[in-house]
């Protein structure tokens, strides 16, 4: 049975310490053969839009981007419902390959025999 992780970011480019903390946990889990759900909630949100991970910047970090693109390679990127609509993205908006969705599916996803949850 394969393990779950599901990674709650917050942050963005006002904390991008945390942020890159998040992705870069992500992508490991999916290298270590995890099944990884990355969820944008917050400022993170705006890594949804096309091209907005690649503008990211900290250093000694590995870029946001190729983070990103190994998570949807082989895993599964949420953008949460409502900070979506309060940034006015829709789904025509973000990256291929991104959801939509709310607390009840993240909710679902926790409940998962065998998820474990972390919070960035």
């Amino acid at each position: 049975m394969a393990r779950t992780l599901i990674v709650k970011v917050t942050a963005g480019a006002d904390a991008p310490e945390r942020c890159a903390q998040a992705f870069t946990v992500a992508a490991t889990a999916i290298a270590a053969g995890a099944d990884v759900s990355l969820w944008l909630t917050g400022e993170s949100s705006w890594f949804a839009l096309p091209g907005r991970a690649a503008t990211f910047e900290l250093p000694h970090s590995a870029p946001l981007d190729d983070l990103l693109a190994a998570v949807l390679a082989a895993g599964r990127v949420t953008l949460c419902t409502q900070c979506a609509a309060r940034r006015e993205i829709t789904e025509t908006d973000v990256i291929p390959g991104v959801r939509i969705a709310g607390a009840a599916a993240f909710v679902e996803e926790c409940l998962t025999d065998g998820a474990q949850a972390l919070v960035y």
